[in-house]
């Protein structure tokens, strides 16, 4: 299985356990991987996927028993499109018969579609990311902890103080930074730690911060902060901080500590100490070690779900009222806990959506890079993160992220909508401002019918230059199919020797024509080559002196000449790909995991949903808020 096994291995979708699939005859029910699978496997696809260099990275002599299996579930669907399609094995290797393929297929349908019963994962405690613990320390002191920069002429520098020390975390296995189950906690991070805390209280404590002091104190008095005010401090501090009531006994051990101070300086050094002391625990930077329950599937308890509901929505530490209504056990409550969803979502927090999860989604920092020009880059960026503001905001309908009528420019960005500018309300720059970073407009598009949706968004383009990079920008992040790196040896797409008049489009395909490139590119080609009439700046070309083709064929067989009707064709026979992406990215940012396969029912459930419904992103975010794996959890035994 070596020709094409590069393949193979990086299709870690879930979208693939429903691809391609065709009913067979068995049900599957009396076909075991140990007895029937793996010795399939040993036939026909062991002696390449196996060893020090396994194809592919894919070993499939490791995975010994149905529980294995389990763990590489993403696999098994490709494995089976590819056998039933005759790609695999390769034309000079042995290949299985029809009851082989239909026995590899009964089993896979048995075991990762048909009799799945939806289940929770094992609960595990998460150290807060980077970015959750910004926001979680801001809300906690009443301010962001920023760095004194004087910022230079066409330039913008980071000013959080947490973002420029921690390092970011790098994606999880579920492609996003609040995945971090598995990140360790460093010595640098700890020592990290350590610095912002003490700068933190130091400035909590400072006169310039007075107001942000008494919201937990109570108004402090010209002769300073009384013992009583001190003990008040503490305690509501420390139940903010742990995101849960406190044991008696805890905050009595903190409270011991501050007792007996001399005179308020001493009474202030001692509160720092002991808060300091609460900011570095575990209880504070992991979400979830306070959760109680007993071995088993069982609801998360209340202040878990409110906290999973907030570091979901705004990316930071449930408010007061969420607290509240935790306490009252009211988010039990259909109803309330909707009304909380709702409001979660009103909140100009909930921005999170896009600044965090659209961002990482949809790889849009990359926009950064387009151009040198600051003003004009923050232009091109900002067009996307305002659109994807208003799809949650407007509560608009999913497959608008592709076909919208209502887009986001400036002056900066007007020129790649010609018709539409005239919308625009007259900018006039103020007096004695050389460069300005120019907020956007909501313009309706009427007269610009290349444009519309995400995906011919001029910063989205320009960060995909060429047809490759945007047909795997297409696949992956609009029809979560994740590809494998190209060979090492892929070389460069030829220049046009003396007396040849080829198209670019003519010599891409010369370039793409070995067998191991072209299963890739039969599916990137086309997604990509329909967007060739904007260029590298993400301006449309309407006139050009070399013949530009934009048509293609999906594996579907579907056929399109331009992208407007390959858009067609997204949002109606690739309606449910691309809903059924949109919701698994949504549910494994919302659980800061990677999806598994007991997940699919509780994904199907809600694609069904917003198919029947037309549904809106409003309703993506409440219908995984209230979705099993979000509501529920597995604790272990002491034994397990």
């Amino acid at each position: 299985m070596h020709a094409l096994s590069h393949f193979l291995g990086v299709f870690g979708s879930v979208m693939f356990l429903t691809a391609f699939i065709m009913p067979v005859v068995s049900d599957g029910a009396d076909v075991s991987y140990e007895k029937d699978v793996r010795p399939l496997l040993a036939k026909y696809c062991v002696a390449c996927h196996s060893g020090n260099e396994p194809s592919a990275r894919l070993d499939f002599s490791i995975i010994k028993s149905q529980q294995d299996a389990n763990a590489s579930f993403e696999t098994w669907g490709r494995v089976v499109e590819l056998l039933k399609s005759g790609e695999m094995p390769p034309e000079d290797e042995k290949r299985p018969s029809n009851v082989d393929i239909e026995k590899m297929e009964s089993w896979y349908r048995s075991r990762f579609i048909d009799n799945v019963e939806p289940r929770p994962a094992d609960f595990r405690p998460r150290r807060l990311s980077a970015y959750e613990y910004r926001n979680t320390l801001r809300s906690l002191l009443g301010f962001d902890l920023e760095v004194n920069i004087i910022e230079a002429e066409q330039t913008i520098a980071e000013k959080s103080l947490v973002m420029k020390l921690l390092p970011l975390d790098p994606p999880g296995k579920s492609g996003f930074r609040n995945d971090t189950s598995g990140n360790p906690l460093t010595t640098v991070i700890w020592d990290q730690y350590s610095y912002l805390i003490d700068a933190g209280l130091e400035a909590f404590f400072s006169p310039g911060h007075q107001t942000e002091l008494e919201v937990y104190s109570g108004p402090i008095s010209e002769s300073g902060l009384s013992n009583e005010q001190a003990n008040r401090l503490l305690r509501s501090f420390m139940t903010r901080a742990y995101r849960r009531p406190v044991e008696t006994f805890e905050l009595d051990r903190l409270m011991i500590h501050i007792e007996g101070a001399s005179s308020t300086e001493e009474l202030i050094k001692r509160l720092k100490t002991e808060l300091k002391v609460v900011l570095m625990s575990p209880e504070f930077l992991y979400r979830g070690l306070l959760m109680r329950g007993n071995p088993g599937q069982q609801p998360v308890d209340q202040f878990e779900l409110a906290e999973r509901l907030s570091y979901f929505i705004w990316g930071d530490m449930p408010d007061a009222e969420l607290m509240r209504k935790a306490s009252l056990g009211e988010l039990s409550k259909p109803e309330i806990y909707r009304s909380e969803i709702v409001r979660l979502l009103d909140d100009p927090k909930s921005r999170n959506l896009t600044e965090d999860f659209a961002v990482q989604w949809f790889s849009l920092d990359e926009i950064d890079h387009v151009s040198d020009n600051v003003p004009y880059a923050v232009a091109l960026k900002s067009q996307p993160l305002d659109f994807v503001k208003y799809l949650f905001a407007a509560d608009r309908p999913l497959l608008e992220l592709i076909d919208s009528d209502v887009a986001y420019f400036n002056t900066l960005t007007s020129r790649f909508y010609p018709q539409d500018r005239k919308q625009l309300a007259k900018y006039r720059k103020p007096k004695g401002i050389e460069v300005e970073i120019v907020p956007n407009q909501q313009i309706r598009l009427q007269d610009t019918s290349e444009r519309g949706g995400l995906l011919t968004m001029p910063g989205v383009l320009a960060m995909n230059k060429g047809p490759v990079l945007r047909g795997v920008w297409m696949l992956e992040r609009l029809l979560g199919e994740p590809l494998p790196d190209p060979p090492p040896d892929v070389g460069q797409i030829p220049k046009n020797r003396n007396g040849q008049t080829l198209t670019f489009r003519e010599r891409f395909e010369l370039h793409r024509s070995k067998p191991a490139c072209a299963v890739c590119h039969d599916k990137i080609d086309p997604l990509g080559f329909s967007l060739e009439r904007y260029d590298k700046s993400g301006a449309f070309v309407a006139k050009s002196g070399e013949a530009i083709d934009t048509s293609g064929q999906l594996p579907s067989g579907e056929k399109f000449s331009t992208y407007q009707e390959l858009k067609e064709i997204l949002v109606t026979s690739q309606r449910d790909q691309i809903v059924r992406n949109i919701v698994q990215k949504t549910m494994s940012y919302a659980l800061c995991r990677k999806l598994e396969y007991y997940d699919r029912p509780s994904v199907d459930k809600i694609v069904n949903e917003l198919n029947r419904s037309d549904g809106t992103y409003r309703d993506l975010i409440r219908l995984v808020a209230e979705s099993l794996p979000f509501r529920e959890t597995i604790i272990k035994g002491e034994s397990e």
